[in-house]
């Protein structure tokens, strides 16, 4: 919690914008704000990276994308690659016979750019394949969320609880939010200004009204979009491998340092075995699908371990080394695993 001083301050700078604004804002509160360890946050920075599945099938890397144009062989012709359109042109040929070999050469030298807009001048086919390498052999990633077009320009209203100093930016392009996002500092607090219209990944122009309806609309793009759903993973198989530590754990505020050095194991046989300095407790798990959505219930004992109970705990995403719950019954939680 921060001092209510600050937290007087920040309802106050947020109540006179609003009134400065030509649009009415009446849902401007502490609880409309969001910092930079926020999910919001987060959720929105991968919105605003660089699309990169898109050829995947040339470079083989949900992390980077070849900047255009550029030309490859495949099958022994070439085709330029000057928009994003032609990407189709090297899958129809790949699917065009079953006995060619498919293998797709790219034109050096070229530029990569990464999902944070980070540029690599790659000048031949050992410095490439060297760093696709790289790329693969990282932890899994939480990557781009696609299929959520936001329609630039977007107003956010900033508040620095270190200087009390208030102020306002346009962010007109997918960059510039990915590099607003990354520059903030632990004691800036924004507030979106609503409504904001983004294109879902049906091609549906909507209208964003608050920072739930953002949230939605993200979980809705991750379930939905095919571009987001690459690699099919069993909940269950990814949760029992391993051990497992909390990196973020939200409840009215932020508790994540109470379970700093705690270690979690999902056994096969529903318990769940949470151990710190040598000392366990074990608790049990079990997760259902119920109408499309998976849900996990934690049952601990202890004072501590109890506040993870949950009959309302909805997994958001997962990965194999990620998996991110949400419970938005009454006030929004999270709580967050990470693989060790």
């Amino acid at each position: 919690m921060f001092p209510l001083k600050k937290y007087l301050s920040i309802v106050a700078f947020l109540f006179l914008l609003s009134c400065q604004s030509d649009m009415v804002e009446e849902n401007y509160n502490p609880q409309g704000t969001v910092t930079n360890a926020s999910p919001l946050t987060t959720y929105l920075q991968r919105v605003a990276m660089v699309k990169t599945v898109q050829d995947n099938v040339i470079d083989r890397s949900s992390y980077c994308t070849i900047k255009l144009p550029y030309t490859v062989t495949v099958n022994n012709e070439t085709i330029a690659i000057n928009t994003t359109a032609d990407y189709q042109k090297v899958i129809d040929n790949i699917n065009a016979d079953y006995y060619d070999d498919d293998i797709v050469k790219i034109s050096f030298p070229v530029t990569m750019v990464y999902y944070n807009y980070i540029e690599k001048f790659i000048p031949n086919e050992a410095d490439f394949d060297s760093l696709i390498d790289y790329w693969n052999h990282l932890p899994d990633l939480l990557s781009k969320i696609n299929g959520l077009n936001i329609n630039y320009p977007i107003t956010i209203n900033i508040y620095n609880s270190a200087n009390q100093i208030g102020s306002s930016v346009s962010i007109i392009s997918d960059e510039a939010f990915f590099n607003f996002i990354q520059n903030l500092s632990s004691s800036q607090y924004i507030s979106l200004k609503y409504p904001i219209s983004i294109v879902d990944y049906n091609n549906q122009t909507k209208s964003i009204t608050s920072n739930l309806d953002f949230e939605n609309a993200i979980k809705n793009a991750i379930d939905y979009c095919p571009e987001n759903n690459l690699v099919t993973l069993d909940f269950a198989t990814t949760i029992t491998n391993g051990s497992w530590s909390i990196p973020y754990f939200f409840a009215d505020s932020e508790k994540t340092s109470s379970y700093a050095g705690y270690s979690f194991v999902f056994n096969s046989d529903k318990s769940v075995v949470a151990t710190k300095g040598g000392t366990s407790e074990t608790g049990q798990w079990e997760t259902s699908l119920q109408y499309g959505v998976r849900d996990l219930k934690l049952t601990f004992s202890s004072e501590l371990l109890s506040k993870l109970n949950n009959n309302s705990w909805k997994l958001f995403e997962f990965n194999n080394s990620q998996v991110r719950l949400r419970d938005v019954s009454n006030s929004t939680k999270y709580l967050y695993f990470e693989k060790e």
